[in-house]
């Protein structure tokens, strides 16, 4: 069980290190070096454009590697979206700019952008199908919100990187110091490729796979066969993943250009945030276990919809201070609070024989509705009203959508997952 969770937790940080680089760098750089022609607004916007783009190829991931998953087995799905995320970051640390190659550099920018979507999309779900299918039936929320863990693991790597390189002077910043985070994957998917392949297949899929229980077309069973819980998957996640991504890539874009305060502020915070998730995220992922899922997402749903109201006031003081706890405490009520159990919750909704192909299309669709298009959203709202309140109402109504869908689904916690 140790190596199972460490293969995971570790593939996991590794591969969103990687898709979140490129929000962090979005945010700071891209608009200055691949969309030099467009004034600032329109930059941060084509900026964020590229960035959700990843999003849209998420469900594409899920769909091809949750279907494969399903079929051959969640061990092989594993090692190749580690192998097409670390080639499509790597070569984007390698890209030409804008001065140099022209239109070519965000047109190949998008395309690598693209593929590192496909990869990520694909990857979540087997990671804590890897995990869950293997733990004791009493922890499974515990142990999957260890895998969860890989995410604020993956910011805290991302962001410190980019702390490290905040004291370079803007030139080399520009010229060659963005490209030293994209680089450094091709290291950190070594690592995570040597550890994933020596786990083994899940007893749950073996047993599906022995009884020729097999799903022909996985991705049709679920939206044909299990329509209404593919629906409540989407809204599950769509209020955690819009309130991450505010934080953590809106946020900087907000702090640095409409506050003008320094850009080590808002990245100082965003890393206490990933921090301090590390010990919240396992401490919903129990509590769900002692309590259950659906109460503890209730919860983190109405809690969200409260802090909607409040986080950009607490930005707007400038106090230092008051915005690094606030982002991280923030963070963990709206994030930590579903993300964790999600772990467990989500892919219990569905039977062995498509749960690969169902945890990640639910998962993929809402990260691509809520998630990518967040920081563009929030960007828009602000330049066409002038003020957060459009924001706040925003995740207002995401969070409205995920209290739903928490209502509906039924309590998952000690239902056996084995089940074909």
């Amino acid at each position: 069980m140790r190596r199972v969770v460490w293969a995971s937790v570790l593939g996991t940080a590794v591969e969103w290190y990687d898709f979140l680089i490129y929000g962090t760098a979005a945010a700071l750089v891209f608009n200055k070096i691949f969309f030099p022609t467009l004034d600032p607004l329109a930059g941060t916007l084509a900026a964020f454009g590229s960035y959700a783009v990843g999003f849209v190829a998420r469900p594409l991931g899920g769909v091809i590697f949750g279907h494969f998953g399903d079929r051959i087995g969640r061990k092989a799905m594993l090692t190749l979206t580690m192998l097409i995320m670390g080639i499509g970051t790597f070569l984007i640390g390698c890209l030409p700019t804008y001065a140099q190659i022209g239109l070519w550099a965000p047109a190949l920018l998008v395309a690598l952008r693209l593929l590192q979507g496909i990869g990520v999309g694909g990857e979540w779900g087997g990671a804590v199908l890897m995990v869950i299918e293997h733990a004791p039936a009493k922890r499974r929320g515990f142990y999957g919100s260890l895998v969860q863990v890989g995410f604020p693991a993956g910011i805290a790597a991302s962001t410190a990187t980019f702390i490290a390189l905040s004291s370079l002077p803007e030139a080399d910043f520009l010229s060659w110091g963005w490209r030293i985070p994209f680089l450094l994957s091709a290291l950190l998917i070594a690592v995570g490729l040597f550890v994933r392949l020596r786990l083994v297949e899940t007893p749950a899929f073996q047993r599906v796979k022995d009884e020729q229980a097999v799903a022909r077309l996985p991705f049709l069973e679920v939206l044909v066969g299990q329509p209404r819980t593919f629906f409540i998957a989407v809204g599950l996640k769509v209020s955690e993943v819009a309130w991450v991504y505010i934080l953590t890539v809106f946020s900087i874009a907000y702090v640095t250009g409409t506050l003008g305060l320094p850009k080590r502020l808002i990245l100082d915070a965003i890393l206490c945030a990933a921090l301090l998730e590390l010990v919240t995220m396992p401490f919903f992922g129990w509590l769900s276990d002692t309590v259950g899922r659906r109460p503890i997402y209730l919860a983190g749903a109405l809690i969200s919809g409260l802090c909607a109201f409040v986080v950009f006031g607490l930005l707007d003081t400038r106090d230092p201070t008051i915005i690094t706890v606030s982002i991280a405490i923030v963070m963990s009520l709206t994030h930590a609070s579903m993300f964790g159990p999600q772990g467990a919750f989500m892919p219990e909704l569905f039977g062995t024989r498509v749960r690969y192909s169902g945890a990640s299309l639910g998962c993929q669709v809402a990260a691509a509705l809520s998630g990518g298009f967040s920081p563009i959203l929030a960007s828009a709202l602000l330049a066409w009203t002038g003020t957060t309140l459009s924001i706040s109402f925003l995740l207002l109504g995401l969070a409205t959508i995920t209290f739903a869908a928490a209502w509906a689904a039924k309590e998952t916690r000690d239902l056996d997952i084995t089940r074909t």
